[in-house]
């Protein structure tokens, strides 16, 4: 199992390293196949992936990569608009085919996950985007990491007894003070790559700690999900991992906590 998860771990890594850090087309096309297998896997958990609400759902994530993609004016709202809009003609002429939660569930997948997930790519087309982007990782997986280290070695009392057990309050700061440290050690490294950050060592410090702290409501959400539906694991596409939502249910949270922060801290420095 260990393996299969370190093979698992090392092909995602491989993907995302050549698709991310290469951009364009690459990382548009990375953005969206997560973005729509994770809202597949979304739906499956709630029982509404094969349904009419889903396919208008996934209507509105085409149509907003494409306005994404070739950064149409205000694209991503109306693309959210014409999504949502399509879901409740769905619901109306359905009626009462469908329940109001499979409904709002079929909306969420749009907010949740596409929405989310486009930060990534948001993200790496800012300024700075080449060494701005990893951070988004970083805060995620490195929060993961000292986290498991940190409540592994001091954790003794839980932070979510009922949703996430095995999870402590040591593990939360430890996850949180590792990537901040993580974050200020890259900035150390790259802080000339990153021109639109006066202090890039204590800016990347504080977008790791902040970025670390969505992480956390990041992951707990997606197990809150698990939980409410009964399922173990999203799917089975990253051996050892599960499903895209398994692995990348920080990252939709670490994403815009990096892009709001860069921009945030870029404001400042004017």
């Amino acid at each position: 199992m260990l393996k299969t998860r370190m093979i698992g771990g090392a092909a995602i890594l491989a993907v995302t390293v050549v698709c991310v850090l290469g951009g364009g087309y690459a990382v548009f096309g990375y953005v969206a196949a997560l973005s729509l297998i994770g809202m597949y896997e979304l739906y499956k958990a709630n029982g509404i992936e094969k349904t009419l609400p889903a396919a208008a759902a996934y209507i509105g994530a085409v149509v907003f990569e494409l306005f994404m993609l070739f950064h149409v004016t205000n694209g991503p709202l109306m693309a959210i608009a014409i999504g949502v809009l399509l879901i409740m003609a769905v619901y109306v002429f359905t009626f009462p085919k469908y329940k109001a939660d499979q409904i709002f569930c079929a909306c969420t997948g749009l907010a949740y996950i596409v929405v989310l997930m486009s930060f990534i790519y948001y993200v790496r087309n800012m300024s700075d985007g080449l060494f701005l982007v990893p951070l988004v990782y970083i805060c995620a997986w490195g929060n993961d990491t000292f986290a498991y280290f940190t409540g592994r070695k001091l954790g003794k009392h839980k932070m979510s007894p009922i949703l996430s057990p095995k999870k402590s309050i040591e593990g939360l700061i430890g996850g949180i003070a590792g990537a901040a440290l993580l974050g200020l050690i890259y900035g150390l490294i790259f802080g000339s790559k990153l021109p639109s950050l006066t202090l890039p060592a204590i800016s990347c410090c504080i977008i790791g700690a902040g970025g670390a702290l969505l992480a956390v409501i990041g992951d707990l959400a997606a197990s809150a999900v698990k939980r409410d539906t009964g399922i173990k694991d999203y799917g089975w596409l990253i051996p050892g991992h599960g499903g895209v939502l398994d692995r990348f249910d920080s990252i939709l949270y670490t994403g815009p906590a990096v892009y709001i922060l860069a921009m945030f801290i870029q404001a400042l420095n004017v």
